[in-house]
C-alpha cells in the first residue's frame, strides 16, 4: 500500500512538472510578431518626444486655461463656473445662496478636471468687488479683503450669481452658441457664452501661459458700450476717435492715472504698455488742530496692509521726519490716516511716499487673448489693439442675435405646423370626433385623420393629444389667434434676417439697454483731471543727526546713535567688529570689497538697530565669495582733500591704497565714490581669478606701506612709490612673492602708528615698524622675519571710536562727559 501511494505522488509530480513545461514552452513560442501593433515598443528620439509633448502641454495651457476668449472675455474655468451655477444649480440673484463646496464639486465632476483650489480661487475672485469692476458672483461669507486676507474654505462660504452675470448667460438655450463634449464625453458645455456685455474689457483679466501672458485692465462699462454703439454706427472710426469714449482703464479701487492722452493712445494701439497709477489723498485737521493726510484710494491689485506696513516702516526708521504716525481707519472705503508735524509740507511728504512705496505703481497692459480662427471652434492667441477687441465683440453679438432669431423662427415654424393641423380639424370637428370614436386604437385613428384631413404624423399625434376642453369655442378661437400671431411674428423675423442693418439695430438697442441698467460713473481719474505730480528733494527727508556705522567681519552692518564701549557692541557668535566709522546722516559711507568693488550708501539708509544689524548683501548685490575689507565715511570732519573729478591728473591729498594677495598695489582717487551707488557698486581695482584685495587704507601724506606674506617675508617702502591710477586697474608690483606664497596682511605706518603686528605659525607675535626694519623700495622680495615656519595671520589694529560732536558740543560717544572733545588729527 505504501509503495502504491509513493508511485501516485511521483506521477502527480510528473504531471504538474509537464504542465509547467508546456506553459513555459507556450510562452516561448509566442513571437513578438503576433502581438497587437499598439503593444509594440517604438524607438523615438528623446528630443522629438520632448518637443511634441511640450508643445501639446503649451497648447493646452494657452487655449484651455490661461487666456480669455475675446468674445465673452472668460477663461474656461470662469465660463464653466457660471454655466454650472445657472444651468445645473439654478442660482440666479433671487435664489438662495448655495455652499461653494457644492459649486466647486459640480464644476470639477462635470466640466473642469483640475484641482479644486483653481476652481475656488476663480470663484472667489469673481465675487471680490476690489478685484473685478463688476463682480459676477454674489458671495456670502468671507471672500477675502483688500488687506490681502484669503477667503474662508469653500465649506464655509456660499454664493449665487449677480444680475450682470445673467447678461453673459442669457440666450444660452436658444442655439446662439456652439456646444462641445465635456472631458468625459457624458455631457456638453458651451464653447463660449452669448455675452451681452464686453466682459474682457469691463473686468479685465490676468493670466500666464507658456511663452505668453495677458494682463488686461478693467474699464468702465458705460464708456465701453458707448464706444461699441459708435463703432456699430460707423465702422471706420479710428482709435483716436474711440478714445473719446474710452478714457482709459477704470480700476475698482479708484486712484489716478498719470499717463497722458498720447501715452494711453500708444498703449491701446500697440496692445501693451505701462499704466502709471497712484492713490488719491486729501488733507484735514485733527481734533487738536494737527495736520493730517487721508489716503482715500490705492492702486489696483495693491494690498492695503502692505502699504500701511511700508509707511509704518518709514516712520519707525525716521525716513520721513515730517511723518509722525500712520493708522488704518478703513471700513468699506479706504481711509489711511497719516499724522504730520505742524510745519510739514503735505505735497513733499506725498511725493516721497509716491516714490518710495507702492502708493504709486505701474500696471503693465498686455492685450493678448484667444481669437477665433478659420477652423471650426478653434481659437488662437493674438495681441490686439482696442478697436480690434471691440470689433470682435460686436461681430460676435451680431452672430448671436442672428442665431437667436433663426432659432426663434425655427420654433415658430414648428408651432405653426401644429396649429395648421388644429385649424384643419376645427373646420370639421364633428367628423374628426366620429373618426376617432370609430377607430380601434391610436394608430388606426392617426392613419384615418392623416388620410381624411391631409395631415402628417406629427400633426395627427398633436390632434390626438389635444385635451377635450380645448374643443370649446373660446379655446378654438385662442388657438386660431395664436396662429395669426405666430405668422405675423414669422414675417417680422424674416424681414430682420433679410436685413443686416435691422440686426445691427437690435444689437445696438440691446447694448444701450445694458448701459442704462448697469452703467455707473468712472472711479479712476485720468489725464488732466488728475492732480499734478509733485517733485521733492531727498535731503528734506533726512534727519540731521550724527551716528555710527558698525561693520562686522562676517558682513553685518548697522547704524547706532550712541556707542559707549565697542567691547559691548552686539555681534553674532564667532564674529567680531571689522570697522567703525561715524558721520552725519546726510553723509555717505563706502564699503570696499575684496573683489575690487566699492559700494556707497547714505548713512541714513542703513538700518538703525540695537541687535546684530542686517547682512550687507541686503543692500548691495555681492558676488560669490565677496566680502568687505574696509569702510570709509565721507563726512567732512573725517575725510577731506579727496580731489576733484574735473582735475583727474592731479594727485589729491587723500587717496586710497589697495594691496592684492598677489603682491600688486595701487593708489586710487576717492572722490568718485562719494555719491550713493547702485546695488552693483563701482570698480576701484581689478583682480584676476584667484586674487583678492587683502587691505585697503587711506593715505594722507608720507606714510610707509608694510606688506607681510604667508611665508614670513615683509617689505617696507614709501607709499609714494605706488602708482596713482585714475581708473580701476591691477596696479604695480609691491612685493615679489613665490608661486606658493601670498600676501596675508598690510599696514600703513606713520608717526603715531604701531606698524604691523603678525602672529607666526608657532604662536609668536612679531612687530614690524620702520624703526625695527629697513625701509626699501617697492618691488623687492622683502625681509625674512622668521626662519622656520611662516606667518599665520596679521592682527587688526585696535578699533577706535570716532568722536562726533552734537549741536551742543557734547561728545556723542559718551567720553566727553559734557565737555567739547578735541578734534583729532587726520592721520
Amino acid at each position: 500500500m505504501a509503495k502504491k501511494k509513493l508511485r501516485k505522488k511521483k506521477t502527480s509530480r510528473k504531471k504538474s512538472a509537464s504542465k509547467k513545461s508546456t506553459k513555459k514552452a507556450g510562452r516561448r513560442r509566442t513571437s513578438p510578431d503576433v502581438l497587437d501593433e499598439s503593444f509594440r515598443i517604438q524607438e523615438i528620439p528623446f528630443h522629438t518626444a520632448a518637443r511634441r509633448r511640450y508643445l501639446n502641454y503649451a497648447l493646452s495651457v494657452i487655449t484651455s486655461r490661461a487666456l480669455p476668449d475675446v468674445r465673452d472675455g472668460l477663461k474656461p474655468v470662469q465660463r464653466r463656473i457660471l454655466y454650472t451655477m445657472q444651468n445645473d444649480l439654478h442660482l440666479p440673484p433671487s435664489a438662495k445662496p448655495l455652499k461653494c463646496a457644492r459649486i466647486v464639486g459640480d464644476v470639477l465632476g462635470k466640466y473642469h478636471p483640475h484641482g479644486d483650489s483653481a476652481v475656488y480661487e476663480a470663484l472667489v475672485r469673481m465675487a471680490q468687488d476690489f478685484s473685478l469692476r463688476y463682480p459676477l458672483v454674489d458671495g456670502h461669507g468671507n471672500f477675502g479683503s483688500l488687506d490681502g486676507d484669503s477667503a474662508a474654505a469653500y465649506r464655509y462660504t456660499e454664493a449665487r450669481l449677480q444680475a450682470v452675470a445673467l447678461e453673459l448667460l442669457d440666450d444660452l438655450g436658444k442655439d446662439t452658441v456652439d456646444f462641445r463634449p465635456t472631458y468625459d464625453g457624458k455631457t456638453h458645455e458651451p464653447a463660449v457664452l452669448p455675452a451681452k456685455v464686453p466682459q474682457l474689457l469691463i473686468n479685465g483679466t490676468t493670466g500666464i501661459a507658456v511663452g505668453m501672458a495677458t494682463n488686461i485692465p478693467p474699464h468702465n462699462l458705460s464708456e465701453v458700450l458707448e464706444a461699441c454703439e459708435a463703432l456699430i454706427a460707423r465702422r471706420r472710426l479710428s482709435l483716436k476717435e474711440l478714445l473719446k469714449y474710452v478714457k482709459g482703464p477704470d480700476f475698482p479701487t479708484g486712484g489716478e492715472i498719470l499717463n497722458s492722452r498720447a501715452e494711453i493712445h500708444e498703449i491701446y494701439e500697440q496692445g501693451q504698455g505701462a499704466i502709471r497709477m497712484r492713490g488719491e489723498f486729501t488733507t484735514e485737521k485733527g481734533v487738536r488742530g494737527q495736520k493730517r493726510i487721508v489716503i482715500t484710494s490705492i492702486p489696483y491689485m495693491l494690498q492695503k496692509n502692505v502699504l500701511v506696513k511700508a509707511i509704518g516702516d518709514l516712520v519707525f526708521e525716521r525716513k520721513v521726519p515730517q511723518l509722525l504716525d500712520v493708522r488704518d481707519e478703513s471700513t468699506a472705503d479706504v481711509r489711511i490716516v497719516l499724522e504730520l508735524k505742524d510745519d510739514a509740507d503735505t505735497d513733499r511728504v506725498m511725493a516721497y511716499l509716491f516714490k518710495n512705496t507702492q502708493l504709486q505703481s505701474n500696471f503693465n497692459v498686455n492685450l493678448t487673448c484667444l481669437v477665433p480662427t478659420d477652423g471650426a471652434g478653434v481659437c488662437g492667441p493674438q495681441k490686439l489693439d482696442l478697436k480690434s477687441i471691440l470689433m470682435h465683440f460686436i461681430e460676435f453679438r451680431y452672430e448671436v442675435v442672428e442665431r437667436r432669431f433663426q432659432h426663434e423662427l425655427r420654433l415658430l415654424r414648428e408651432r405653426i405646423h401644429i396649429l395648421e393641423g388644429f385649424r384643419k380639424i376645427f373646420d370639421a370637428l364633428d367628423e374628426a370626433i366620429r373618426i376617432i370614436r370609430r377607430s380601434d386604437g391610436r394608430a388606426q385613428a392617426a392613419q384615418a385623420l392623416i388620410k381624411r384631413f391631409q395631415l402628417d404624423e406629427q400633426q395627427a399625434n398633436a390632434v390626438l393629444d389635444l385635451r377635450l376642453y380645448k374643443l370649446a369655442k373660446l379655446e378654438i378661437k385662442a388657438i386660431l389667434d395664436e396662429l395669426r400671431q405666430k405668422k405675423k411674428r414669422v414675417a417680422e423675423i424674416r424681414a430682420i434676417l433679410n436685413s443686416p442693418q435691422r440686426i445691427w439695430t437690435v444689437v445696438k438697442k440691446e447694448l444701450r439697454q445694458i448701459r442704462v441698467e448697469y452703467g455707473d460713473k468712472r472711479r479712476t481719474r485720468v489725464g488732466v483731471k488728475a492732480a499734478p505730480e509733485v517733485t521733492f528733494d531727498e535731503e528734506d527727508f533726512i534727519v540731521d543727526e550724527d551716528s555710527y556705522i558698525l561693520l562686522s567681519r562676517d558682513g553685518w552692518v548697522k547704524r547706532a546713535g550712541r556707542v559707549a564701549d565697542l567691547t559691548k557692541v552686539r555681534v553674532r557668535p564667532d564674529d567680531e567688529l571689522l570697522a567703525v566709522v561715524g558721520g552725519n546722516s546726510r553723509s555717505t559711507v563706502t564699503f570696499f570689497s575684496n573683489l575690487g568693488s566699492a559700494y556707497t550708501a547714505r548713512i541714513n539708509d542703513l538700518p538703525m538697530s540695537r541687535g546684530y544689524g542686517e547682512p550687507i548683501q541686503r543692500f548691495f548685490k555681492f558676488r560669490d565669495g565677496e566680502r568687505v575689507v574696509a569702510a570709509v565715511s565721507y563726512d567732512e570732519r573725517f575725510l577731506s582733500g579727496t580731489g576733484d573729478a574735473d582735475d583727474p591728473d592731479t594727485v589729491p591729498d587723500t587717496v586710497g591704497l589697495a594691496v592684492s594677495s598677489s603682491g600688486y598695489a595701487l593708489r586710487c582717487p576717492l572722490h568718485g565714490f562719494a555719491e550713493p551707488s547702485t546695488r552693483t557698486g563701482r570698480r576701484y581695482a581689478r583682480v584676476r581669478p584667484g586674487e583678492e584685495v587683502v587691505g585697503f587704507h587711506l593715505l594722507y601724506g608720507e606714510e610707509k606701506v608694510i606688506i607681510a606674506t604667508k611665508m614670513g617675508r615683509v617689505i617696507l617702502f614709501s607709499a609714494e612709490e605706488i602708482k596713482f591710477l585714475t581708473g580701476p586697474g591691477r596696479g604695480v608690483i609691491a612685493i615679489k612673492i613665490a608661486k606658493k606664497d601670498r600676501v596675508i596682511g598690510t599696514a600703513v605706518s606713520c608717526e603715531k602708528s604701531k606698524g604691523l603686528r603678525a602672529v607666526t605659525t608657532g604662536g609668536r607675535k612679531v612687530s614690524v615698524t620702520p624703526r625695527s626694519y629697513k625701509v626699501t623700495g617697492r618691488g623687492g622680495k622683502g625681509f625674512e622675519v622668521i626662519k622656520r615656519g611662516g606667518l599665520a595671520r596679521v592682527e587688526r589694529p585696535e578699533l577706535e571710536l570716532p568722536e562726533l560732536e552734537l549741536e551742543n558740543g557734547v561728545s556723542q560717544n559718551g567720553n566727553g562727559r559734557g565737555k567739547s572733545p578735541k578734534k583729532k588729527r587726520r592721520r
